[in-house]
């Protein structure tokens, strides 16, 4: 079943991609239709199973790992402070409505502060496709977008824990800020001294593939630290993407790796996200759906727009930098998931947040689309 599964995934998710370049959309946003299309709510051919989870990671993670690759660092260096500005503004806006939003719907203020910190989430491996899809990934914009991604990653998991120590939840805010302080600094240090040796010695190796091989040990090694210390693994992957970025073997595990990612890993963690969809009884709440998704996708746009724009953009690249913050992904479904075990979120607000951050997903490539690209020199992955 798994087979065929594999095969209705990969041959749904070309054909919508090409569709969605020819009506002028990133192929992404056909992949991700085609997902809600197949899955549960609509045709019911595919099913969310753990497999299939399980190679969704690994495509999510080797996505931003080819991000890493593909970062030029020093241009990462130069937007320092403006994804600091990016990061911090695409949070404070989310929480503050959110939080509003929350006491509107009679929630206790614990819950509503929960609801904003969700809001605040951003996953930007939807936004990294669509800027390599528009040559706009090794650009300044790409470049705060990826670090304001950091940012925000490990300001929410802080606030989070913080607000799990608040909630009766058996989390220490000391350690959590240890784990991550000492995450950061092991990571750069073994980008630093430990990938390129691993990659050398790799490189003599009498076997096929060896550095491939090496590029991909050392992405999962590093996801799996990253994930231990309770930062997202996706910036472990993108942050060891970046040590092999600044070695000669860059070029080499850059081609191998976009070949076999493309080929299975990410269509399938694209389609996947739709599988999650499920419609029924959600009709009677239309407009609580209507309503977040407005607010997480507005405070987000103006929020990471006002960031980029105090931090020197004009305000065509800063409305783009905000859209490309807009999508939660698989950040704030992780968060939502939190929330439901810790009784921070009841299962119906639950399901309606799932929709909404498929909503806030699915709209972020056409809304970067329309800010921030141009259609010369677009280079589609489909």
């Amino acid at each position: 079943m798994l087979i065929l599964q594999l095969a209705l995934i990969l041959l749904a998710s070309k054909i919508a991609g090409d569709i969605s370049v020819r009506l002028g959309q990133p192929s992404v946003l056909g992949k991700l239709l085609i997902g809600i299309v197949l899955g549960p709510a609509v045709l019911g051919l595919i099913n969310d199973t753990d497999i299939l989870q399980q190679i969704s990671q690994i495509g999510v993670i080797l996505l931003m790992f080819i991000a890493g690759l593909e970062t030029d660092v020093d241009e990462f260096k130069r937007t320092g402070k403006a994804s600091a500005f990016v990061g911090v503004a695409g949070i404070i806006l989310p929480l503050a409505l959110g939080y509003l939003a929350g006491i509107f719907m009679g929630l206790p203020a614990i819950h509503s502060i929960f609801l904003g910190l969700l809001l605040s989430a951003t996953s930007v491996s939807i936004s990294v496709q669509a800027l390599k899809e528009m040559g706009k990934l090794n650009t300044r914009e790409g470049a705060t977008i990826l670090g304001a991604a950091v940012i925000d990653d490990v300001l929410v998991i802080i606030i989070l824990a913080f607000l799990m120590s608040l909630a009766g939840g058996d989390v220490n805010l000391g350690v959590v800020i240890v784990k991550k302080v000492v995450f950061f600094a092991v990571a750069i240090l073994l980008g630093w001294r430990v990938v390129p040796w691993v990659l050398q010695k790799f490189s003599t190796l009498r076997v096929t593939e060896s550095v491939l091989s090496a590029g991909l040990i050392i992405c999962f090694v590093f996801a799996y630290m990253a994930e231990y210390a309770g930062v997202a693994d996706i910036i472990g992957a993108y942050i060891a993407g970046v040590a092999i970025s600044v070695t000669k073997f860059k070029h080499k595990i850059s081609e191998s790796v976009e070949t076999v990612s493309y080929s299975i890993f990410v269509p399938v963690f694209f389609t996947s996200i739709g599988l999650s969809v499920e419609f029924a009884g959600l009709g009677s709440q239309v407009w609580l759906i209507v309503g977040l998704s407005l607010v997480a996708i507005v405070t987000k746009l103006i929020g990471g727009a006002l960031g980029a724009k105090l931090a020197g953009f004009n305000w065509k690249s800063s409305m783009g930098i905000g859209s490309a913050m807009i999508s939660r992904g698989e950040v704030a479904l992780i968060i939502a998931g939190i929330g439901l075990g810790a009784n921070l979120l009841d299962k119906e607000l639950f399901s309606i947040l799932v929709v909404v951050v498929l909503i806030t997903t699915i709209v972020t490539p056409p809304m970067m689309k329309w800010f921030f690209a141009d259609r010369e020199g677009m280079r589609q992955k489909s």
